[in-house]
């Protein structure tokens, strides 16, 4: 089926900004809660968010076999599910009916006043409903600095490592949008030179510059994904924070891996951009050595260049942009992760959610996290109010941001912003 959206030569009557994220040629998918308090799937071109359901409801999706509620959902789980076909069939449609050259909805107001909204007149909800979530660690860069940092720098990665997409399955009950605050988390550390463990608030937050794919139902128990047919069932990208404490961490991972270190948040971005819409930004992949067993070959141009970057905005003051990488730079792939996720007959279901590891390039201005950055806090990143960073501090929001561009056509994901706020406080009861 053609991929008519992508037309880089189209433009929408509705106005976008020369350097938006979302183009005509993006339409991501997201839910969002309308003006009326109505909650309802939806798409956004430049600075207007588009409400799927009620255009359903005035028959534009009419010939695409869809359910009468398919859009009138407060998750995009049921329409992920509806596989590839119906998701071509529905952005190609939508590109159509806001094409400069289609009058159909663009003369037609009492239509537009049902169907678009400002963006300040929606608030944006979690996409999905992430009954599963799996972290990798994927990043060849990250692993071997962390390994450098903890491990001896010659054997910095393990053994295993270069073989198969490590990862840990994660929780899923802690995954938020964007704009939603996180407290900074307590648990057990073992200080430096300390014999036993105590407890209290994590002195070593820190954040983790990644990307998550969301997929479809893909294969029944017992049934592994080959991994030529992976990307079928990947409906599309957000950018993801995976939060980690990082002294929680280092005295709970050993012997089982990560547990309150990390479940304790992870930040998505709101808008899902489709695998297709990020079609004409394929790269390859970084060459692997040794070659990956069979069931781990890839064929064609698996990676895509998404610019990536993290700023941390202290309170009151103004953003510092710490760090700037590429998701190219992964080491395994997504179809990979997918194919090994799922080679032991794991089922993988509609809106799971796979975290690709941080994400570090190969210079000290790529590294995805503060851990990389300040080098084990060593080496203090300085904001621009002149303050210095090892981990993020109370009341630092960060933000994540990510696009891709080529001949002129930009297409992004927005960003997820996040405040760490101090250790929960529970009010007293009177």
């Amino acid at each position: 089926m053609p991929l008519s959206a992508n037309n880089p030569d189209r433009s929408s009557w509705l106005h976008v900004g020369k350097n938006s994220d979302f183009p005509i040629q993006n339409i991501p998918f997201g839910v969002f809660l309308t003006r009326d308090d109505i909650i309802t799937i939806g798409t956004r071109i430049g600075d207007t968010a588009i409400d799927l359901g009620a255009l359903h409801q005035l028959g534009y999706f009419e010939g695409i076999p869809l359910t009468d509620d398919i859009f009138l959902q407060d998750t995009l789980n049921d329409f992920i599910a509806d596989g590839r076909k119906t998701w071509r069939l529905v952005r190609n449609r939508i590109a159509k009916i806001f094409d400069n050259e289609n009058e159909t909805l663009k003369n037609n107001n009492p239509h537009k006043e049902i169907v678009l909204f400002r963006l300040d007149e929606i608030e944006m909800q979690l996409p999905v409903q992430v009954g599963d979530y799996t972290d990798f660690y994927a990043s060849k860069e990250h692993a071997t600095n962390v390994g450098t940092m903890f491990r001896d720098p010659d054997n910095a990665l393990l053994p295993n490592w270069v073989h198969m997409p490590v990862g840990y399955h994660g929780r899923s009950s802690s995954i938020i949008p964007s704009g939603i605050p996180i407290h900074r988390p307590q648990g057990q550390t073992m200080p430096e030179g300390a014999k036993t463990p105590v407890f209290g608030p994590s002195k070593l937050v820190d954040f983790e510059l990644e990307m998550a794919f969301i997929t479809t139902d893909a294969n029944d128990l017992g049934e592994p994904i080959p991994i030529a047919e992976a990307e079928e069932y990947i409906f599309g990208l957000v950018l993801f924070n995976d939060w980690s404490a990082r002294d929680i961490q280092k005295w709970e991972y050993v012997p089982l891996g990560p547990f309150l270190g990390k479940s304790f948040a992870s930040s998505m971005s709101p808008w899902i951009v489709t695998l297709d819409a990020l079609e004409p930004f394929r790269v390859e992949s970084p060459k692997q050595n040794p070659k990956p067993l069979e069931y781990l070959q890839t064929k064609g141009k698996k990676s895509f260049d998404i610019n990536l970057e993290v700023g941390i905005r202290p309170k009151g003051a103004k953003e510092t942009t710490v760090t700037k990488s590429n998701f190219k730079y992964m080491y395994w792939n997504m179809s990979q992760q997918l194919a090994h996720h799922t080679v032991n007959g794991c089922p993988v279901n509609s809106g799971d959610m796979m975290g690709s590891g941080t994400i570090s390039g190969p210079t000290p201005d790529s590294y995805g996290s503060m851990l990389e950055l300040s080098w084990k806090g060593t080496k203090p990143v300085t904001m621009k109010d002149g303050s210095e960073r090892k981990f993020i501090n109370d009341h630092d929001t960060v933000i994540m941001r990510g696009y891709c561009e080529n001949d002129g056509t930009r297409i992004g994901f927005g960003s997820v912003k996040t405040e760490l706020l101090p250790v929960f406080n529970p009010k007293k009861k009177k």
